[in-house]
């Protein structure tokens, strides 16, 4: 089969390929990893009318540039990078012509799905970059050339998806107890559910680590390490939580206070540093 190639130009602050990660492999010590705004790159692949776990690119806060060494139809979903005619719209992009994302007005993660998938070698089944644990492919880097697969579906005929934009300001998403919700007084929980937080500059793929006023412990003690999940809420000894993204460790050894909704963690997925964020219980 003969593969076709784009060049990477530039990669803005980071540029990873994502896919729908490695699922069910926790025992082993291999967390899912993935995109982290799965609804976003969802429908990247579905515009382009790829298999739904096909590979894309995972841009943080825009600035890639990409050349087209043959033709192509690309999309983009996610947070809006400047006034691309292929943002949630299938555009064609012919050899030789570029793509360059822009600084986003709000959200923080663009997706670029080119029909066919980002078709770089999968490590343990899948072609996502894990931040935290170093597996799958190093991040894009000036230079690089990726390959694109071929796909064997129809496209599906969208011109424009009609989708929000990702929010500015105050994030308001659900959560429900986690296991260790005894660990905490009902004034924690009052607290957490009753103050605003504050995303931190210390945020990436694995976490959100949250600013906000220290939740108070119901007792002192010590926690053997436990599963953890996209969505947990885990309260460090500093009292302020850390929620779990798509890169979080297997295991932890903190108390989980509470679980973010999964379809809301795909919100806080696009939340910047200095953006605030509320938990309603």
């Amino acid at each position: 089969m003969t593969r076709r190639w784009l060049t990477v130009l530039s990669t803005g602050s980071l540029t990873t390929v994502q896919d729908s990660g490695r699922p069910g492999k926790g025992a082993l010590g291999v967390g899912r990893s993935g995109a982290c705004d799965r609804a976003s790159y969802r429908l990247a692949n579905r515009l382009v009318g790829n298999n739904p776990a096909a590979a894309v690119l995972e841009v943080t806060l825009g600035g890639l540039a990409l050349r087209a060494d043959d033709d192509f139809v690309v999309v983009t979903t996610g947070a809006r990078c400047g006034d691309t005619a292929c943002h949630n719209a299938p555009a064609r992009l012919a050899a030789g012509d570029e793509l360059r994302l822009g600084s986003p007005a709000a959200g923080l993660r663009t997706y670029v799905a080119l029909r066919g998938g980002v078709d770089v070698e999968p490590v343990l089944g899948s072609r996502s970059t894990d931040v935290l644990a170093g597996l799958g492919p190093a991040p894009v880097r000036e230079g690089d050339r990726l390959p694109v697969g071929e796909s064997a579906t129809t496209m599906p005929g969208v011109d424009v998806a009609p989708v929000a934009e990702p929010q500015e300001g105050e994030v308001v998403v659900r959560v429900s107890s986690g296991p260790r919700r005894d660990w905490f007084t009902d004034d924690a929980w009052r607290a957490l559910v009753g103050q605003t937080y504050e995303v931190t500059s210390e945020s990436n793929r694995v976490g959100l680590r949250l600013d906000g006023e220290p939740l108070e412990r119901a007792g002192t003690g010590e926690l053997p390490s436990e599963g953890m999940v996209r969505g947990a809420l885990q309260i460090p000894p500093s009292g302020t939580p850390v929620l779990f993204l798509a890169d979080h460790p297997v295991t932890g050894g903190y108390p989980v206070v509470a679980y973010v909704v999964d379809d809301d963690v795909d919100h806080c997925a696009q939340l910047r540093p200095g953006q605030r964020l509320r938990f309603r219980g």
